[in-house]
């Protein structure tokens, strides 16, 4: 499908109940949906995974999870993504399920077709790991949430905080195309969100810069991302930078030819990576530690 750069950019609805919304259907692409939804205080959703994997990252608040795959309570503690590591819930096909909320959350979540049965987990902070990438001002933190080799068929989940005035997924990289090399994956064909939330300074809303583009630039988008704003790759590199004075954070959900995060960097670019011999000692910008002290 054709994306045109008005396609790529999502604004959120509003800032109650489905705050944001894009089915695979409205992307224009096979696998992934996702859905960002703010509960207010004992708020409570029910609902199927059908023949879906779902994951649900808590990026506010606290919830418990009932479900016919196992009952999880208290899952999060951070009171938003810049004040902690995440919590999740992951619920194979054929689950039903019921979210109740312990006090103001925010929930994203994203569903992707399956023909396989995995089991329900809960994903703490404990299990999610934290790499320091890139070098200068393209350094980046990544924490992993559902990463290549989470038992589970196609998603993939992490969440990235990229300090003010840092570029960020850089050098510009795609993922595309499937291509085998040496029996591995050396590139995964994946579709993917960008979800965003920007830390507030002072009142004033920040925001990041996002680009994707193909190596023809047959596809060439530029967009302004502000908080709840999602942007969609279906194709192409897709660099971010976040405005000076003004953390970023998104999450990334990714679905495709493989449970895999690999990818090939533009050429034209690939050589700044020799350059970095020191990285943004403003990161982490969230930590383990944040996790003793939310209670």
């Amino acid at each position: 499908m054709n994306h045109t750069d008005r396609d790529l950019l999502v604004r959120p609805r509003g800032t109650e109940g489905v705050v944001t919304r894009v089915t695979a259907e409205d992307a224009g692409w096979e696998y992934l949906s996702m859905e960002m939804r703010a509960f207010r205080f004992g708020e409570s959703l029910s609902g199927e995974t059908a023949g879906c994997e779902q994951v649900f990252v808590m990026l506010g608040g606290v919830a418990d999870f009932e479900t016919s795959a196992g009952h999880f309570t208290e899952v999060g503690r951070r009171p938003s993504v810049f004040e902690g590591m995440p919590h999740a819930v992951y619920l194979p096909r054929g689950t039903s399920f019921t979210i109740t909320a312990q006090n103001a959350c925010e929930i994203a979540t994203c569903w992707v077709p399956t023909d396989e049965d995995h089991p329900a987990r809960h994903i703490t902070p404990g299990e999610s790991k934290i790499e320091i990438r890139g070098g200068h001002n393209a350094t980046r933190q990544i924490n992993s949430i559902i990463p290549p080799g989470f038992d589970c068929q196609r998603i993939v989940c992490v969440e990235v905080y990229t300090p003010g005035g840092n570029w960020s997924s850089y050098p510009p990289h795609k993922h595309d195309v499937h291509v085998e090399r040496d029996g591995e994956v050396g590139e995964a064909d994946l579709e993917e969100f960008y979800y965003y939330k920007i830390r507030e300074r002072g009142g004033a809303r920040g925001y990041a810069i996002q680009r994707v583009y193909t190596a023809d630039r047959s596809l060439d988008f530029v967009g302004v991302a502000h908080d709840n704003d999602i942007v969609l790759v279906p194709e192409g590199y897709h660099p971010v930078s976040a405005a000076y004075g003004y953390d970023c954070y998104y999450l990334n959900f990714l679905a495709g030819s493989a449970q895999s995060l690999a990818n090939s960097d533009d050429p034209d670019y690939a050589w700044v990576k020799t350059t970095w011999d020191a990285q943004d000692p403003r990161l982490p910008l969230v930590d383990h530690m944040m996790e003793r002290t939310n209670v």
